[in-house]
């Protein structure tokens, strides 16, 4: 880790102080994130709680706001867990008489609760040790729970993030104890090569969603069936022409995100990581949180419903993709586009800035409900230069009557009805200050 055993022993003791905390319990209420990193780390403290004999009820919420708060309140007067929340957003927390966080959003200010986070151990949590991988730290800590290894790097592989220091920490065990296998190759789901890129967005490319591109770019392959059943000279073939394809894009990075070590989850009811990152996905952003939640348990009759509802899922998403790319604006030191009642605002975002335009940070608005959701995203570079979407979207969002949070490299907020173009200019401004304060 980045400060070696000595945050390993901080982690741990953090672990334990909310493993005992969640123990003194015999019900709790869980609230969790509705990505695949919330997902999954709601089904760790799922297992765990289960397995501990403690009575819980699941909660899984787009966002964590005032509404989260009327919700608890109404229904539910004892210990509150929360995941994939609560660090950055201190105001809202402190009105939980009883919660336990576990969280890797920066913290904004000190709270009583009982807090598990990367932050208080001087390790950066938007690049490492996301929620699910701090639920699975707490769970190793209320029992035998290692088994539950391979949704901890579900949640990382969902936030992007890196198998390196506490990350690598956990792959290590869970390669120990066999809940994780390893191979070299493209970073994509076990669909048929065609329907990889018919309606998968990692990666990206020219032929994206368009049937007729994809025949002729694998006819002029001679690549067909399965990627795990493609022979060696083939998934080269494949590899290399989708490689040469993101060099094309101009998006050399994005080349290591898609090849590499690749992950099969030997305990989970869906063992390829990245299928199983997407069903994650598409059930939380669908409302379908408790089918994903089921999958989690290793429930296997919900695989296939899972599947019907991630294709259409990803399939809607690369149209909104699409429609999102011909509307495209820029201010000075980002890009943004103007949506209204789509899907997908993160996806969309981290899509453009992974492979089509990572030299500046993108924001993406989307008018529903009455109100305007904002998901902003950089890249690790952009970082480095200074960047730090959260604050922006933060103070942005609370100069217009809005509140926003996240990480430095990826962020989000809700705004007003009426404020974009307002919100827009400040957003700028604040990001251009960070940007020449580093430079």
């Amino acid at each position: 880790m980045n400060d070696g055993k000595e945050s390993l022993v901080e982690l741990e003791e953090l672990s334990k102080q909310a493993a005992d905390a969640i123990l003194e319990n015999k019900i709790v209420r869980l609230v969790s994130h509705n990505d695949a990193d919330g997902l999954s780390a709601a089904g760790i403290m799922c297992n765990a709680l289960c397995r501990s004999g403690i009575i819980f009820q699941a909660t899984i919420v787009s966002q964590f706001d005032q509404s989260t708060i009327d919700l608890i309140e109404k229904t539910f007067h004892g210990t509150v867990i929360l995941c994939d929340m609560g660090s950055g957003q201190v105001e809202l927390t402190s009105k939980i008489k009883k919660a336990i966080i576990i969280d890797h959003h920066k913290p904004t200010g000190k709270l009583d609760h009982v807090h598990f986070n990367p932050h208080l151990a001087g390790i950066d949590g938007s690049s490492e040790l996301c929620a699910s991988c701090g639920a699975y730290m707490v769970a190793r800590k209320m029992g035998e729970n290692t088994d539950l290894a391979g949704l901890a790097l579900a949640g990382a592989i969902g936030d992007k993030q890196p198998m390196k220091g506490g990350n690598k920490f956990i792959l290590d065990e869970a390669i120990g104890k066999k809940a994780v296998t390893i191979r070299k190759g493209l970073r994509m789901g076990d669909d048929p090569v065609p329907e990889l890129l018919e309606y998968g967005f990692e990666p990206y490319l020219d032929i994206t969603g368009d049937r007729e591109k994809i025949r002729e770019f694998l006819d002029k392959l001679e690549v067909k069936g399965r990627l795990a059943e493609l022979s060696e000279e083939q998934s080269i073939k494949l590899s290399s022409a989708i490689v040469l394809k993101l060099a094309k894009q101009g998006n050399v990075p994005a080349i290591e995100s898609v090849i590499g070590d690749c992950y099969t989850l030997n305990n989970e009811v869906v063992p390829n990581i990245y299928d199983f990152v997407n069903i994650m996905n598409a059930c939380g952003k669908d409302e379908k949180a408790g089918l994903g939640l089921a999958l989690c348990m290793r429930d296997a009759s919900a695989v296939d419903e899972a599947r019907a509802i991630t294709r259409e899922h990803q399939h809607n998403l690369i149209k909104t993709i699409k429609k999102a790319q011909a509307q495209i604006k820029s201010a000075r030191n980002f890009r943004y586009v103007l949506l209204d009642d789509s899907g997908g605002t993160g996806i969309i975002a981290g899509t453009m800035t992974r492979y089509l335009y990572p030299d500046k940070p993108f924001i993406t608005l989307n008018e529903v409900e009455g109100k305007i959701k904002v998901s902003a995203r950089g890249t690790r570079k952009l970082v480095a230069a200074g960047l730090d979407l959260a604050a922006a979207m933060r103070e942005a969002s609370a100069s217009v009557g809005g509140m926003g949070g996240g990480h430095d490299i990826a962020s989000g907020a809700t705004i007003p009805k009426g404020t974009a173009m307002k919100f827009i200019d400040i957003a700028d401004s604040i990001i251009e200050k960070q940007l020449k304060a580093k430079a």
